[in-house]
């Protein structure tokens, strides 16, 4: 990575990414490998005028050791010094920006599929973290970085540099000005968003090869983007890239089967072609070409993973569909096609919903799990309809193209 590229990817990160304010405390966050653009992305807070700056570095072979070695009740325990951090960022209202990629991705070959599930879910760090995004408290964001291990598992390779085209592509780093590019495009979304809550669609329903599945909503829910608003009234886009619109459905009321189009690494695990059943809202596994004992752990992991949490419309016109890799990474694979996601539902689209308890949450129609996992169901083959009350259809996507206005 050159030193252009890291000073502007660090630069949009501060900007656009966590929207730093002077005089705020932030945290950069990743692991050891990703050293280099953890320091850019130190060194470009400081020049914003962050009051404090401080490099946390969370490495991956913790989790994928626990997952080899350590015995059954333990592997769901939280990190203790993770769980300190995570503590004193809940009332300081400062910004991060956790550097992410899965730099060495063979640290978890041979790790048995259900104890990477269970390693990958520790309670207290998950509620911690829930409570940072659902009151605001952090001015957050996540961005992709580079890597050896990452280019050899897209490329067959450690073709670094050509990642790092990928990578700026899907962040618009190729762009002449990429912050007033970011801007628009966040524009775009928002106004996504805003033509979804004038609908008032009662349900999404999705049609393709091997999905009809509908997904009920919330009555009070709105759609939103990527744009978060902390405590602090700044708004943060809470990660790069991002391409989507999305809401939180009910949980009582999918119905029908959905098949996912694309492939996504999760965990190290590749999930390919899940095919899922749901009946009153609950999905079952049918099959999958690949990551089935993954998708089975995860299900099963406690009572609200096998509910959705999360339905995202994304259209196939972005950077990142039209580059047709497949990123091996959630962060970018996700923002790919529009996308389900079983599990914890977000409270950020119901309106004071985030104060509530979480059994009171759970009531309402918002779903409450340890698990959040993103199945991408759209793409070109597939249609959207957003259905009314009486389930009258208005298309959103027809295959690739965004045709709600």
């Amino acid at each position: 990575m050159t030193d252009d590229f890291l000073r502007r990817y660090a630069e949009l990160a501060i900007r656009v990414g966590a929207n730093l304010a002077p005089g705020q405390d932030l945290y950069v966050t990743g692991p050891v490998e990703h050293a280099p653009l953890m320091r850019a992305v130190a060194e470009a807070g400081w020049c914003a005028g962050a009051r404090n700056v401080e490099l946390v570095y969370a490495d991956d072979y913790e989790a994928s050791l626990r997952a080899r070695h350590a015995a059954d009740d333990v592997l769901e325990e939280s990190p203790r010094a993770r769980l300190g951090v995570a503590r004193s960022m809940l009332d300081s209202d400062p910004a991060e920006v956790l550097v992410w990629g899965d730099a060495t991705p063979e640290i978890w070959e041979g790790v048995d599929e259900a104890r990477a599930a269970r390693v990958r879910r520790p309670r207290e760090l998950v509620d911690l973290i829930t409570r940072q995004v659902n009151e605001g408290r952090v001015a957050w964001t996540i961005i992709g970085c580079p890597s050896e291990g990452w280019a050899r598992r897209m490329f067959g390779e450690p073709d670094v540099a050509r990642l790092v085209r990928a990578v700026a592509a899907a962040v618009r780093l190729d762009e002449p000005d990429p912050v007033a590019a970011w801007q628009r495009h966040l524009d775009r979304l928002e106004e996504r968003a805003r033509l979804l809550d004038e609908r008032r669609f009662d349900a999404i329903h999705f049609r393709g090869p091997g999905t009809d599945l509908t997904v009920g909503l919330l009555a009070d829910a709105r759609w939103k983007t990527a744009l978060a608003e902390a405590r602090t009234g700044r708004r943060h886009a809470v990660n790069l890239p991002t391409e989507e619109v999305f809401t939180t459905p009910d949980l009582r009321r999918t119905s029908g089967r959905a098949t996912s189009t694309r492939p996504m690494s999760v965990y190290g695990v590749l999930l390919e072609r899940v095919e899922l059943a749901f009946t009153d809202g609950c999905a079952e596994l049918v099959g999958a070409d690949a990551g089935a004992e993954f998708v089975r752990e995860q299900l099963a992991a406690d009572e609200g993973a096998p509910f959705l949490g999360e339905v995202a419309l994304v259209d196939g016109t972005t950077p990142l569909a039209r580059s047709g890799h497949l990123f091996y990474d959630i962060l970018y694979d996700e923002n790919i096609a529009s996308h389900i996601a079983y599990g914890q539902g977000y409270t950020r689209p119901v309106p004071g919903s985030e104060a509530l308890p979480r059994e009171e949450q759970r009531a309402r129609g918002i779903n409450q799990s340890d698990v959040h996992i993103d199945l991408p169901i759209g793409g070109a083959d597939v249609e959207v309809a957003g259905l009314d009350a009486s389930g009258r259809a208005t298309r959103i996507l027809d295959g690739d193209d965004w045709v709600l206005d």
